[in-house]
């Protein structure tokens, strides 16, 4: 039976698979970045790196972890730490303009801006989390009970609310989000993305 445990350093490389697998619009990003650590490097691993206290994985009760929830307390002090603290760590694989005009180059984009995730519309809603779950572990409770758990965490560190950002396209994710609670903030110019929140108070 599968169960939630805390993240530990072991589960990198899972973490990073289950990113990559899930990271076009919830389907398999192989094709799309074939860099298979450009993904992770953005939306996982400055997570784990950064703060461990919030992260958790799906454990498939081999040792494997199959999905996770990893989030930040503070989303304007994580933006910092990652440019202050992460990225120095991978400019060297994927300096400024890095495959420019290319999905890949994009993404590269995105790493190098940080400061994207600070929102004004947002300050209400401090901590942030990207939760994802290989499609075979998808639709059974798991993901409810991963952001439980995050909810906990947090709620017990006194942050009493959270957001996220979603690729607006994603219908079945934003059905997911909003049978928990979810919902949108209005954020002016914000077309291709979709910015939901909610106190991490349990229902």
């Amino acid at each position: 039976m599968p169960f939630i445990r805390p993240y530990r350093p072991a589960d990198r490389a899972a973490v990073g698979d289950i990113c990559v697998r899930t990271a076009d619009g919830g389907g398999d990003s192989r094709s799309l970045y074939p860099d298979l650590d450009l993904m992770p490097s953005i939306f996982a691993w400055p997570y784990v790196e950064l703060e461990p206290e919030l992260a958790f994985v799906l454990d498939d009760d081999a040792g494997r972890a199959v999905g996770y929830v990893l989030g930040c307390a503070d989303t304007p002090r994580f933006a910092k730490r990652f440019r202050d603290e992460w990225l120095p760590t991978v400019v060297s694989r994927y300096p400024e303009g890095h495959e420019a005009g290319t999905p890949s180059g994009f993404m590269v984009s995105l790493l190098h801006d940080p400061e994207r995730m600070v929102v004004p519309e947002l300050a209400d809603y401090p901590a942030h989390l990207h939760i994802d779950l290989l499609p075979e572990y998808q639709r059974a409770g798991w993901g409810r009970a991963l952001i439980d758990t995050l909810f906990t965490a947090l709620a017990a560190g006194g942050v009493d609310a959270i957001h996220l950002c979603m690729v607006s396209a994603n219908t079945e994710a934003r059905a997911f989000y909003d049978r928990l609670g979810f919902r949108e903030i209005a954020v002016p110019n914000a077309v291709v993305v979709t910015y939901l929140g909610r106190s991490t108070q349990l229902d």
